[in-house]
């Protein structure tokens, strides 16, 4: 693989990616440069993508048996039922149409069509293969938290007398709608203010992404397809996942600089 990356890939604004702050993260990136050594930077971006994946889905574990034994023994947490019934009162034909049509571009037919198109997109208009491999480790990452979380914690979903049509049928806990929505709308906006060199247009960016992954996580609630709790849990851990995401790709970009340095460094003392 190349050494050489653009400089607009390793900052956000005037942040340098590639240069760590706080001692843990320095101590994690030495750990990590000295396992690496001269590993390829796809590899290491697939092995510590790896392990964040083993850290979130036990991190899933540790959340669903707090929220277990924090919700009451009907299974409905205190915010849950009066927040649906409120919901319930805004609703309209024609606003449960386009909520559903919003709600489907998270779902498990239209995420990853979207998140092929978007992020294949950048990876060809880029010349890199970042954006697929970010996108591979996080379905890996997000399909894991959501198999735990429901699995562990079999929580039923709101009535279907209180739902809009389709009706879903897995467990509630957590919304893998709302979590995927943050990981891969996150993940986007990510890797496009890496290369986006204007203030206004990262904020912009940055805020379109929020809006979205929002909307995303009301529209389950307001869809009757999740309690509110199912939603903000969501939102937590995929927010967890795409720090874990962040990292790694971090982590790699140092990986590759301090390889391009020692191979300066070498070329150096050749001459």
């Amino acid at each position: 693989m190349d050494l050489t990356r653009r400089p607009f890939e390793e900052t956000i604004g005037t942040l340098d990616l590639a240069t760590w702050r706080t001692p843990v993260g320095r101590r994690l990136a030495g750990l990590v440069v000295r396992l690496a050594g001269w590993t390829a930077y796809t590899y290491v971006m697939l092995a510590t993508g790896l392990v964040g994946v083993l850290v979130v889905a036990g991190a899933t574990a540790a959340v669903a048996e707090i929220y277990e034994q924090t919700v009451a023994e009907d299974g409905v947490a205190v915010w849950d039922r009066p927040v649906l019934d409120w919901v319930i009162t805004w609703r309209t034909p024609g606003l449960n149409r386009w909520v559903t049509h919003l709600t489907d571009t998270a779902g498990p037919v239209g995420l990853p069509v979207v998140a092929l198109l978007v992020l294949g997109g950048l990876a060809l208009v880029w010349k890199r293969r970042t954006p697929l491999i970010l996108g591979v480790i996080a379905l890996l990452g997000s399909l894991a938290m959501t198999v735990v979380g429901k699995v562990l914690v079999g929580r039923h979903r709101p009535p279907f007398a209180d739902a809009v049509p389709p009706f879903e049928y897995s467990a509630s806990f957590p919304s893998g709608h709302t979590l995927n929505a943050a990981v891969f709308a996150g993940l986007v906006v990510y890797l496009l203010l890496t290369h986006e060199v204007h203030r206004i247009t990262r904020w912009l960016t940055a805020l379109a992404g929020g809006i979205y992954v929002l909307a995303i996580g009301m529209s389950r609630v307001y869809l009757g397809h999740h309690w509110l709790t199912d939603v903000l849990v969501a939102y937590v851990l995929g927010l967890l996942w795409l720090a874990i995401l962040i990292t790694t790709h971090r982590l790699a970009l140092t990986v590759g600089r301090r390889r391009r340095q020692l191979a300066e460094l070498q070329a150096a003392g050749v001459r």
